[in-house]
């Protein structure tokens, strides 16, 4: 299973970007997925998440601004940033639990990170 996200870019402040990532491979279904982001010099922290069933959490930093949502037929997670702020710089990290055939039990496999930067 891979997950291959994309999207990642130069924006000005006040812009938008879409992040993209998707699930590849011997998948039978996915439950939770999430995106996460690290910025330079500090712990990688959870932005947003969205369960199987579209039941979507996000981090108070970006509450508003962000929005997660997949499309469960592509095995697709996306991450619609608007309002952008010099602070949302970070790598951003797509997170998926995965059921392949042959194991009833999830295992969580990470994307390779997109880099979004905000000028000021």
């Amino acid at each position: 299973v891979q997950l291959q996200a994309s999207g990642g870019g130069l924006v000005q402040a006040g812009g938008s970007l879409r992040l993209s990532c998707a699930a590849s491979g011997n998948i039978v279904d996915i439950g939770d997925m999430d995106w996460y982001r690290q910025a330079p010099g500090k712990q990688r922290e959870l932005a947003a998440t969205i369960s199987s069933f579209g039941r979507t959490n996000y981090a108070d930093s970006v509450k508003g601004r962000f929005t997660i949502s997949r499309e469960n037929a592509k095995n697709t997670v996306y991450l619609q940033m608007t309002s952008l702020k010099p602070e949302d710089t970070a790598v951003y990290y797509c997170r998926a639990d995965v059921y392949v055939f042959g194991r009833t039990t999830s295992r969580e496999y990470w994307g390779q990170g997109t880099l979004v930067t905000v000028s000021s």
